[in-house]
Order: structure tokens, then sequence, then C-alpha cells
């Protein structure tokens, strides 16, 4: 049960993101989004909030740090698309 869980709330963490970046992107793409994204955000920005991503807990904290997360991944995928 955790595992659906924690898949819902990372399709509507890339969701959002998706949504602020302006980035249509499908459910499977908004999933995969937001779980790099917590993984980025539990390396880089966990320490200098003090708070947890969605790995850790889900609660409104790891929620806009995983969020952050994400809009960071859809920030670079852009950077890269442009590169190419």
């Amino acid at each position: 049960m955790n595992l659906l869980i924690y898949l819902i709330v990372a399709a509507v963490i890339g969701w959002l993101a998706s949504e602020i970046m302006h980035d249509r992107s499908s459910l499977l793409v908004n999933i995969i989004v937001a779980v790099v994204g917590a993984f980025l955000a539990g390396y880089f920005l966990s320490p200098i909030f003090g708070v947890g991503t969605i790995n850790d807990a889900v609660n409104i904290p790891t929620m806009l740090v995983t969020l952050l997360g994400a809009i960071i991944v859809i920030a670079i995928v852009h950077l890269i698309r442009r590169r190419l």
C-alpha cells in the first residue's frame, strides 16, 4: 500500500512541476520526474532546508522539497534539449 501512495504522490508532484515549468508530459514521465527530483533533492536540497523528501515521509515540507527537485530536473532537461 505504501508503494501505491508513493506513486500517487509522485504523479501529483510531477504534474505540478510540469505545470509550473509549462511542460506537457505523460503520467509515467511525471512519476519519473518526481522520483528523480526526490533523489536529487535528497542529496542537495535536504541538507540545506533540513527537511527530508517523499522517500522519507509524505507531508507538506517533504512534498515541497520534492517539488523543487522535480522543477530542477525539468529545467535541466530543457537546457539539454536546447543544446541538442
